[in-house]
Formats: C-alpha cells, structure tokens, sequence
C-alpha cells in the first residue's frame, strides 16, 4: 500500500483526493473517531453518535503484525489471515480489557507483491484492525537482518564485536536503513492516530527511534515503549557509535518499561553516564527529568495468555499426544526433562548438553531411565553462527547417545521441527523438570507455559494418574540470566556456565521430596495465573495514562535537529525572559532591586571560577545607577567574593547569605546568630573517609559551610557515596545546630536557618526602611539553592515590601522545572541581559546629566 501522510487524511475523508481501497478503509476507521485532528490548528469536530461513545483506542507498533498470512492458491484468489497464537502481542485483544480497542502495525512475515498490497492492507485493517507495514526490500534487509541482528541483538545480548565474526563491526548504511525503516513505520502511525486520545505502544529494539519521529509531529503524544530484550550494562552499551541517538530517542516516549530491574539500571545508567540524568523515585514510581518531561520507568515482567493455554489443554488432540508420550517414556519407566530454546548461540543448548552428559557420567543410577527431550526451535536470525551451533548441537547429541545410550534407550532427543501448539504443550504436560539453561535471554517464558501446562485438568489428571489436585507438581531449573528468573522464586537458578553445578542441580530437581515440589507449584502457579498477559497490559496502559494526565498541563515545543530531536515541556506560565519587556520595565522604574547568583549563573560552570574583566564591569555600571540596589549571592566564603568583586556599592552574600555586608566599605553582618562551628571536628573526618573511599571527590573547607564535591567522581558511584555520606552526617550531626544538604554533584553542611530567601528578605526589609519600596524586582539563580530567593520574591510581590505596580522578574537559568516564572537558557544569555541592563543605566545616567548641564545654563542666562 502506498504510504500516505497523515497530512492527506483530511483530503481522503471528504473524497478530495484519489482513494485507493486501503485508503478509504482507513478514512472510514478515522472517521469513527470524535475528533480528528487532520492538519495542525485544524480540528473536524463532527459530533459523535451519542449512543455509541468512542473506546479509548491504543496502537500497537511492532515489527511484526501478530498475524500468520496463507498465500492464495491462484492469483484470483485472496490472500487469508490469521490471528498468531504464537504471538504475545495477538494475545492483547482479548485478554485485556473490553473496554479498550487495539490497532496494530507491523510487517508481515511474507512478501507481499506490491500490485497487491492494496487489497491486503485493507483485508487486515477490515477483519483484524492491522495496519500493515510494506518495506522496500533492501531497506528490510539491512533493517532487520543488518542492524537490527547484527548489531543490536548481539550488543544487547553483552556480544562485544571485536571481531567481523562477532557481530559485525558497525556498519553506517545498516544504520540508515534502521532509521529509513522506522520512518516507515511513524508514517503508518501517522495515517489512523487522533493524537488528543490515542495512545501509542511500541515494542522492542526494533523501533527504538520510532518514539523521536513520532514525538517530533505530536509534541504531546501519549506513547509507551516496551524493551523485550535484555539492556546491557553502561560498558557494554557505550561501545554503539549511535549510542546517544537511541537514548535520545527512547526519551521521546513518556512511559519506558523493562522486564527486570537490572535492565532498568543498566539503562538508567547509561542515561546518567552519557546524558548527564539523574533519576527518583516519585511515591513508587522511578522517574527521570528530560528538559521538563518527566519520564516513567516501569519493571513488569510479561506473563503468558492463561485462557489460551487451559483452551489448548483441553483439546482433544493434546489429550491425543499426552497419552502417545506417556506411553512412550512413562510406560517404559524414563523421567522425563524437557528443553524448548530456539537455535540460537543465547539460548545454551550445548551447555545443557554438556551438564546432562556429566549428570550422567556422575550417576550412573539415572542411566537408562532420565532422557532429556530438546525441542529446538528454528533461529530468528541467520548466518555462521547459527550453522555453527546447529553443527555442534548434532554432533554433542551424537556423542552422548553413542556413550550413554542402549538398545531402545537414547538419553537425549532432539526435536529440530516445529511443533504444533498443542504438541509442545504435551511435552510440558509430561515433563518432570524444565530445564532453561539460556546465557542471555530477555525474559523467556517457557518456564511460565509449563507451570499452567503441569497444572493440566481433570482429564489430563487421569491420564497422569492424579487423583487429586493437590498433588500437582513441577521443578525447574533455570539459567539466572533470564528475565523471568527473579519472578520464579521456588526455581533452581543456575549460572549455566557452571557444567558441574548445573548437573548437581537437574539431579536435585530429580530427587526433591515430593511434598517439596507440590509447594514449590503451587507458588508458581499462583504468581504465574494472576500475572498473565493481560495484568502486564492493563497495568502498562493504566502508568501510560498517569504519565500523560498532565500532558494539556504544560507548554511544549521541540528543539534540536534529526535523532537529537526532543521536547521542552513547562508549566503553562513558565517562559523563556524577554530581553525588550524586561528593559522596559527597567527604564520606567524608579527603585530597583537586583539578586543574582554566581556560579552557574553569572559564570558558566568551568574550573576557573574567577569573574570575567567584562562581569566586574558590569556589576560596577549597575551598582554605579543610583536607583539600583544590586546584591550578590553566592556560595563562596566573604574573603574569596571580597578579592573577586573590587565594586564599592555591590551587596555580597557570602556562604549562601550568612555572611552579609551592603558595600564594599561596610562591616560584614550575619544573617542568623552567630554560631560555633565545633561541629566541623564532628563532620570533617566523615567527608574525609568519603573523600579516600571516592576517588575524585574533593572537600571545601568554608568559614561556616563544609562541602564534599564529588563532580570529578564515577557518577554512578559518587550518587551512591552521597547518598550514604547524608545518612551518615545526619545521624553523627543529629544535635547539632546544622542542616544537612544534597546539590547536584555535592555535600553541603551549613548552619541551619541559613538561606539566600533570608538574604532576599532582609534586602527588601531594609530597602522599606529606607522608603525605597522597589518597583522593579530581578531574581537570577540556577540551582534549588536559589528557589528559596524565588519563592520569597513571588510572595513580596502580594505583600507590602513591592510598590503597587511593581515588575517582579524570578528567572532561572535552563529550561527546568522551577519556582520562578521565567527562564534564561544560559549564563551567556544572563550576561547579554545584564549587559542590556548596564547600557540602559549609562544611556539614563548621560541623559540626566543633559538636563542638569541644560538647567545649569537657563540659571547662567537668567
């Protein structure tokens, strides 16, 4: 099908353009919608039938269509489809609620000739609300079997490419493809979306920059994406050239889930590593703060479709196979352990291999009797390495047959065809013990399959011989590296690395009392059945929904070009500063007070801290205009401030406002009582012991302030000594008149009640005293030490410290999440601001001079 922009739609709606079939089809599924937003700023607001309201609608995006497509017997004939019970993602529409209606795009997995796409497309969407993908063919071969299994399933299975044989070394154009193919796919978003309702899914590494192309047309689009393979650590991950690009991207979307928690800090990581984030947790929920978004992070192991399996459980032909397998392994006394992995390098079957020749070789006892039926799946993927495993699979296979094998005895079969559904259920059915040996897997949930499958019914219990159900039972053994490991707490978890220790353990499963086995089932069981695909479904979508409520909240616009695309999101009245508004104010007012910060604000943070010739002088025009009162906060001690700023009427607040003076000339005052600061022999040799334990932390020693900077430090591991120095100070310092606090990348002890929103207060107290009641209020800071000056200037403005139409300007620097009402992006933009300022002055200060020379001359005249 001719892919056609969302940008057409309104032309296909009203019948303006050409229709094709699958154009129309789509025309008609928008048009069930309430509100479709076709153009930007246009919006049809036909009414919807009252007695048919619309069901909130997600779409799914992957990259393959849950759908299995027969090819016609002549071309006169249809293509037919349908549902993949295979197939996680087919399981969503009638396993979650029904309350909620399912659009999926993907590829499908046969070639489609183009003269039919067409008709294809619109069969699917008509019968089975899909929304095909048609890739050109080369770009579907460098997207899928270049990119995407040469370069990121091996990454993100911890394959390192330091050989053309491992992996593949990047290639650029596999890359350009990726980026081609996943344009392709937000062009099908695109052509059925409402973007003010809908909510968007995307699902695995196939799409990961899907969210940036789809963020960039909808700012506020309501869009999830779920990573199903495994993310390798930070030192793994920060070998992909385009590594910042995927992060990038993946931020675009507003809920991010994992199965694991290890995959969930392994991308954190990375995100603190190689973008600077840091992330919280908000009542429960993990989130990271990108340029005002706030990013969900979710763990939610999927679960498997519970209806589906008990459906197949009940069929006759399993029953058929059941009772065929039991006679054939049962009925000859063998136990039987199963294996099912696709035939891959991942999924350890020769390491099973290996620990059940040893079982063997270490108990003879079990030698004719235990058999381990491998069901190996076809790979996904292709190339040497799949040949390589097939070869050595057949040959192990081979070996251990002709060691430890008998007439009518062979202690390992394996299954190298695909299994019908109800087949490999069967398997599960009879099976003793499962055994996962994967070295890497994403989650895996043959564990979960064969939980419900041992748990069976009344027929297949009498088939068993099972009398009761209380007598169900199961054993596994499953590799730790597994996303569905953590889940299964009664499991035998192995490294499977270890030959001898997964031997040890597949004999443990054997020989495990009975009564042992019933309970660890029964766990399973009822972690297994409440947790289906369903439950992982509706709790994704209900975290989607709270992440986005505030979406009609905030402002938002994009910046940054291609990959590096994202969105700024802030408060409705939040605002970048206005250089031509602000001057204005300026040049009507009579009084004006002035608070700026430092470091960060005035100087951009850099190891040389010192001022510039060009902010001295600034600083000297503004205080040198007598209706400004201009203070200096900052961090730094008062002798430090003293040598930096030589500006006779310049206020400094020095140590965060403890330390004050109102000029140059004038004694240096305290902003709270003086205290003693014999708490400094408490906390110095904690942050000392911090400081040896961190390498590249450093410690300040101020007057009244101590700070353990940890700036230079591992990011990861400097957070983490933080965090503990906190604790450690809070509990040493607990009768101390001291506060505790945390800025980004350092330590601050300082003595409580100490703030810069005290130094703000006592500069408009005094300036009342004085009868000097500001009508013009600037406020510039950078960090969450200056939203205390924030706060109290945005209360003074409602209260009598202001003149009555006073202009009240709190602004800080970066677009973030703030007290203040505006925003300067950079301490380069503060400075061209001040530097606007000082002119207006000098421009005021000659032009009174003018007219006093103009008035001394009319006294001379007359």
């Amino acid at each position: 099908m001719a892919s056609r922009s969302y940008s057409n739609l309104l032309d296909l709606a009203t019948g303006a353009a050409d229709q094709t079939p699958a154009a129309a089809a789509i025309g008609a599924l928008r048009r069930r919608l309430p509100r479709v937003v076709t153009n930007p700023g246009f919006i049809d607001d036909s009414p919807a039938s009252p007695s048919t309201p619309a069901r909130p609608r997600t779409i799914i995006v992957a990259n393959q269509l849950p759908i299995r497509s027969r090819r016609p017997a002549s071309p006169e004939e249809p293509w037919t489809f349908e549902w993949d019970e295979d197939s996680l993602l087919g399981h969503l529409h009638h396993s979650s609620s029904p309350l909620m209606e399912f659009i999926y795009i993907g590829c499908l997995r046969d070639d489609i000739p183009q003269a039919e796409q067409d008709a294809v497309a619109q069969a699917l969407l008509e019968t089975h609300n899909c929304v095909p993908a048609f890739l050109p063919t080369d770009i579907a071969e460098r997207y899928y079997h270049g990119f995407c299994k040469q370069h990121l399933w091996p990454l993100f299975h911890y394959m390192l490419p330091l050989s053309p044989d491992l992996g593949g070394r990047f290639d650029r154009a596999l890359w350009q493809a990726y980026v081609s193919a996943n344009k392709i796919f937000a062009d099908k978003v695109l052509e059925v979306i409402n973007p003010d309702d809908d909510f968007v899914w995307v699902h695995d590494y196939h799409l990961m920059v899907l969210p940036t192309f789809l963020r960039k047309r909808f700012n506020r689009i309501k869009l999830g994406f779920f990573l199903h393979s495994p993310f390798p650590s930070s030192e793994i991950y920060k070998t992909l050239p385009v590594r910042e690009e995927l992060l990038r991207a993946l931020l675009n979307s507003d809920l991010i889930g994992f199965h694991t928690f290890d995959y969930a800090r392994h991308f954190l990581s990375c995100c603190g590593r190689m973008l600077g984030l840091s992330y919280e947790s908000k009542r429960g929920h993990i989130c990271l703060e990108y340029y005002g978004r706030t990013v969900s992070i979710k763990i939610l192991p999927v679960g498997v479709h519970m209806e589906q399996l008990k459906t197949v459980l009940g069929l006759p032909e399993t029953e058929a196979k059941v009772a065929e397998l039991m006679e054939m392994y049962s009925g000859k006394g063998r136990v039987v352990m199963l294996g099912v992995d696709d035939m891959d390098i991942f999924k350890g079957i020769s390491l099973k291999l290996l620990a059940m020749e040893e079982l063997l070789r270490q108990h003879p006892e079990w030698r004719g009797k235990l058999v381990l039926v491998q069901v190996a799946n076809p790979a996904r993927g292709r190339g040497k390495d799949v040949a390589e495993v097939q070869a050595e699979t057949y040959a192990m296979v081979q070996r251990i047959n002709e060691v430890y094998g008998e007439p009518g005895y062979e202690p390992v079969v394996l299954i190298d065809e695909p299994l019908q559904f109800y087949e490999r259920v069967a398997y599960y059915v009879i099976a003793e013990v499962c055994l996962v040996t994967a070295v890497r897997d994403g989650m895996n949930l043959i564990p979960y399959e064969y939980i419900v499958s041992r748990q069976g019914n009344e027929k297949l219990d009498r088939l068993l011989r099972q009398g009761k159900p209380e007598e169900k039972k199961s054993m596994l053994v499953v590799s730790e590296f597994i996303g569905c490991s953590p889940s299964l707490s009664g499991a035998i978890r192995v490294n499977p690395w270890n030959i001898e220790a997964v031997a040890d353990a597949m004999e443990t499963a054997l020989v495990l009392p009975e009564n042992e086995k019933r309970l660890r089932h029964d766990k399973h069981f009822r972690y297994v059945s409440t947790h289906d695909v369903g439950y992982w479904a509706i709790s994704f979508l209900e975290d989607l929904k709270r992440t986005c409520s505030d979406h009609s909240q905030r402002r938002c616009w994009g910046i940054g070009f291609g990959l590096r695309f994202r969105v700024v999101s802030l408060d409705l009245h939040f605002r970048k500063l206005s250089l031509e508004s602000i001057l204005m104010a300026y040049r009507r007012a009579k009084t004006r007070a002035i608070l700026l910060d430092y470091d960060g604000t005035l100087m951009p943070q850099a190891i040389n801290k010192s001022p510039s010739t060009e902010s001295v002088r600034i600083l000297n025009s503004l205080c040198g205009d007598k209706n400004n009162v201009v203070y200096l906060c900052s961090g730094y001690d008062r002798r430090t401030l003293h040598e930096w700023f030589p500006c006779e009427n310049l206020g400094i607040a020095a140590e965060h406002g403890y330390f004050l003076r109102c000029k140059r000339d004038a004694e240096w005052k305290t902003c709270v009582t003086a205290t003693d600061c014999s708490w400094k022999q408490i906390a110095e040799p904690v942050m000392c012991l911090y400081r040896e334990t961190t390498d590249g932390s450093t410690i300040e020693d101020r007057e009244t302030v101590l700070v353990w900077n940890y700036e230079d430090a591992d990011p990861d591991f400097g957070s983490c000594q933080a965090k503990e120095l906190v604790d450690h100070l809070e509990s040493v310092l607990a009768n101390e008149p001291v506060s505790v606090k945390t800025t980004p990348h350092s330590v601050e002890v300082k003595p409580q009640g100490v703030s810069k929103g005290l130094v703000a207060r006592r500069m408009l107290v005094s300036m009342k005293e004085r009868g000097q009641c500001p009508d013009f209020v600037l406020c510039i800071g950078d960090d969450k030490s200056d939203e205390d000056m924030f706060q109290l200037i945005a209360s003074a403005a409602c209260g009598d410290s202001l003149g009555s139409k006073a202009d009240v300007f709190a602004c800080t620097v970066g677009r973030k999440p703030s007290k203040a009402r505006y925003y300067l992006d950079d301490a380069a933009e503060v400075v061209r601001l001040m530097q606007g300022l000082s002119y207006v002055s000098e421009e005021l200060a000659l032009a009174n001079h003018r007219d006093e020379d103009e008035d001394s001359s009319l006294d001379v005249w007359e």
